[in-house]
Formats: structure tokens, C-alpha cells, sequence
């Protein structure tokens, strides 16, 4: 499925399918192709939305977490969306849990995978290098178990990030706001039933993140891939979207209060 950018107020989304609302949100290196597995499988039967979040272009002085929850509240406003599973990876897991926690009139489900908001090792903790691509090759490939999930067009697009002193300056805020910004005393207030879906092998937010959000979060369910890395959407699309299938049919929207 060639996936379709829609504008509106300024804001670039997609918004495939139809029935219950699924909102997808990507992480700071994240792009559309992170998700092509998730809308390919859940548009039959689900109306899937991702926002671009406004990661590279956004005000410096609004470059963190706070800023981007400001802009997916805003973004849920204008499309009227209700009644949401939410679905975050890495930074956009981060995004989700406050977005969930200032808004639980909206979610019914939340999903992470990799999330960020406990403990986060950035790009394995040197990231970024400018203009070496054999170097933005090795830590985007540090992302994955298998290194060649990272394709050369991912590759090139992070390259070209990193050698742009604007978004690399939003990248900086943003990783910073989001290391600032833990979680652990606010995320037992999260009501909503919650999955987390984790790489055995993630080395970004390693297998002890996974379980710390496990044992904070009230209502969630924990399920590892082995052989996966920060981005188990990516590298094993069809086990994610099996588990996140039965877990939608284990927690029906006529049966989660409201």
C-alpha cells in the first residue's frame, strides 16, 4: 500500500481506513515506512491515523516532550477523534504516556513499543556525528537486531537529518527534554489496559525497561520478540501485528469503562 499525505490546518497525516481509531506515533528518527506493516495489516479493519509530528520544524523554545503532546492534542481536536488506541514508538511511546495521562477521556488503549519516558540509550549514547555516513550507517543500524533492516534510503534520510544544523539543534532539545522527563512516578496513574511489545535484543531500551513499565503500569501485558531490536514493528512485522491483534480482541471498546 502506497501510503497517502493528507494537509490540513498544517498538519501532515495519514488516515487510512475505517472504523475504531488507531493513532500511531513515531520516534525521533521515525518515518512513515515504520509503520507500513501496521496500516497494510489494520486499515480493513481500523481507521489508522499517524501525524507527522513536527519533529525538524518546530520552534526550538517547543522542541520536547511537552511541545509535541501540545501538538498531537491539537491535531486529535481538529480530526475529532474519540474512543483512541494509541500506539508509540521510542520517543512517540514517551509522547503517548502523557498525552494518555492529559487526556484519558480520549484513549481506550495504549500500545508501546520501545518507549522512552524510563530510560533511553540514544543512538547507543554518541549520536550526533556529522557528515561521516559509514558512522550514521553503524548507529542506525544499532537500532535493529539485524542490521540490514536499515535500509540505505533510512540511512540516507537520517544522513541528510544530521547534516542539517537546524534539526539537528530540535533533534539535541528533544532527546534532552525526553532523558529529563522520567516517568516512573506518573505512569501508575495510567488506567487504560496496555501493552507493551519489546525486542528481546533492543539495545536503545533494553528488555529492563520493558519490565520496569511492566510493573508500573497497573493494566498491562508484556511481550517480547526475540531477535528484535528498538523497532519491532519494523524488523518483524507480522508477530507484532499478531500480538497487538489478540490484544485488541482481549480488550473490546464496549467492554473498557469509560
Amino acid at each position: 500500500m502506497e501510503l497517502q499525505i493528507r494537509e490540513e490546518a498544517g498538519f501532515k497525516f495519514i488516515d487510512e481506513g475505517s472504523g475504531e481509531v488507531m493513532v500511531l506515533l513515531h520516534g525521533l528518527f521515525g518515518a512513515l515506512s515504520n509503520w507500513h506493516g501496521v496500516v497494510d495489516h489494520f486499515s480493513k479493519n481500523y481507521r489508522v491515523v499517524i501525524p507527522l509530528m513536527p519533529i525538524y520544524e518546530m520552534s526550538l523554545h517547543k522542541a520536547g516532550v511537552p511541545g509535541l503532546v501540545s501538538f498531537v492534542e491539537d491535531f486529535v481536536k481538529l480530526m475529532k477523534l474519540n474512543d483512541i488506541t494509541l500506539l508509540g514508538n521510542s520517543l512517540g511511546g514517551h509522547v503517548g504516556l502523557v498525552y494518555t495521562l492529559n487526556n484519558a477521556s480520549k484513549v481506550k488503549r495504549l500500545v508501546l513499543t520501545g518507549s522512552s519516558g524510563l530510560f533511553e540509550d540514544s543512538m547507543g549514547g554518541s549520536f550526533p556525528k556529522r557528515g561521516n555516513y559509514e558512522y550514521v550507517k553503524e548507529r542506525v543500524g544499532y537500532t535493529f537486531y539485524s542490521p540490514d533492516t536499515a535500509t540505505k534510503e533510512l540511512v540516507d534520510e537520517v544522513f541528510d537529518i544530521t547534516n542539517s544544523n537546524a534539526k539537528c539543534l530540535r533533534i539535541i532539545a528533544i532527546a534532552k527534554s525526553a532523558q529529563r522527563h522520567n516517568m516512573a512516578k506518573d505512569i501508575t496513574n495510567i488506567k487504560v489496559p496496555t501493552l507493551l511489545i519489546w525486542g528481546l535484543n533492543d539495545t536503545i531500551t533494553p528488555p529492563m525497561v520493558a519490565h520496569e513499565f511492566n510493573r508500573l503500569i497497573p493494566n498491562s501485558d508484556l511481550y517480547f520478540i526475540d531477535k528484535c531490536g528498538h523497532a519491532p514493528m519494523m524488523e518483524h512485522p507480522e508477530k507484532f501485528n499478531s500480538i497487538l491483534d489478540k490484544f485488541l480482541a482481549k480488550t473490546p471498546l464496549t467492554t473498557i469503562a469509560t
